[in-house]
């Protein structure tokens, strides 16, 4: 059991949307070992492998739905059936060039899926906590030096981008018109948006991700085709934003505090981020060798060259704060891959989750001056 949450999760029932992905197959194995008795919410995993097949995710869940968030009445269905306490929602269309392709299912999933979740939880009407999960690309990118606050305005370039800004909005809206943190002992639904940095770890085989990319080259031998090697991301362990969306929900669970009922940024401490090309050069060094070659295409779609978050209201008011450096970051996910390429049983990746939780949970977290 996490110190950090005490025993918030023990015996909980949380419902969590997009529990096949990269970062909800993580969450739900961290919910597992907190206690939770989790319920998945998903279509199949989009990819061959997944880390959801990879450590035998399926197995820990008390029940699991391969069902598209957008059909509306099964969601409700399986929401009531639940009798959640939590509700975590991660199901989306999480791939930027792949909006440019499919922009109307971009749409439709993230934000009509949105509106489909928190519509179900206004008419089971049950007391609880719900977290929407949307992205650090919400923000209108002006390609500005320093970070975006939560206050900034909702904006984006790209279908994705432009989704997930509009999948706040709309959060915003449900809040605002019928989840009110000033009359939460009226209806009793603690209703927070979470946007994260760029999420690397093992157990992503996404296209277009970076880190997929990288391994997919690097295991075949190949040189890694790198796109934008100068564009500037806020790079984090995909178990720093887990660890702050649960930090969250732990108070929220806790506390009968309206201020938690916001959006929150979770990304990397000041003057962590870092360009592709830095990234990818600590990868290889990890891995113990490998080369890249720079693909730029002048009329390859648009994606934001710089993009930081501010973390200043989860460090101050939240308490929150990442854990691991860039370079552990990177060595902890290149041992993640080696392990599956060289013994890839699911016992043997499930215990690889858990030895990162385990070892994050136990991370000795330096003090942050103002």
């Amino acid at each position: 059991m996490s110190a950090a949450y005490g025993d918030a999760f023990s015996g909980r029932s949380v419902f969590l949307t997009g529990h096949t992905g990269f970062k909800g197959s993580w969450l739900a194995i961290w919910l597992q070992r907190l206690g939770a008795r989790v319920t998945g919410y998903a279509l199949p995993p989009h990819t061959r492998p997944s880390n959801f097949e990879a450590a035998g995710v399926r197995d820990l869940l008390v029940a699991h739905h391969e069902a598209d968030i957008r059909d509306a009445q099964r969601l409700e269905d399986a929401l009531r059936a639940a009798e959640a306490d939590v509700v975590i929602h991660m199901a989306a269309q999480a791939l930027v060039r792949d909006s440019y392709r499919l922009p109307r299912e971009t749409f439709e999933v993230n934000v009509i899926g949105t509106a489909s979740l928190l519509d179900a939880v206004r008419q089971v009407g049950r007391p609880g906590v719900v977290l929407v999960v949307t992205s650090d690309k919400c923000y209108e990118n002006r390609e500005q030096i320093w970070g975006y606050r939560e206050i900034d305005p909702m904006g984006g370039h790209d279908p994705y981008s432009a989704s997930k800004g509009a999948a706040e909005i709309l959060t915003a809206a449900y809040r605002r018109s019928f989840f009110s943190p000033q009359r939460l002992a009226e209806h009793g639904v603690k209703l927070a948006s979470v946007r994260a940095g760029n999420v690397i770890g093992g157990g992503d085989w996404s296209k277009d991700r970076i880190v997929a990319d990288i391994v997919r080259n690097l295991q075949a031998g190949e040189p890694v085709p790198v796109r934008s090697p100068r564009a500037v991301r806020p790079w984090q362990h995909v178990l720093e934003p887990l660890d702050g969306y649960l930090s969250l929900a732990a108070r929220m669970l806790t506390a009968e505090d309206p201020r938690w009922c916001a959006a929150w940024n979770f990304g990397p401490l000041p003057g962590q981020d870092a360009t592709v090309r830095e990234l990818l050069e600590l990868f290889i060094a990890a891995w113990g060798g490998g080369s890249w070659q720079d693909v730029s295409d002048p009329d390859q779609p648009h994606e934001a060259n710089v993009l930081r978050l501010n973390i200043d209201q989860a460090l101050w008011q939240l308490g929150w704060q990442p854990r691991w450096s860039l370079a552990e970051t990177v060595t902890r996910t290149a041992d993640w891959y080696r392990r599956f390429y060289v013994d890839g049983d699911r016992a043997s990746m499930r215990a690889a989750c858990h030895a990162d939780i385990e070892a994050h949970e136990r991370a000795r977290v330096e003090p942050v001056t103002a």
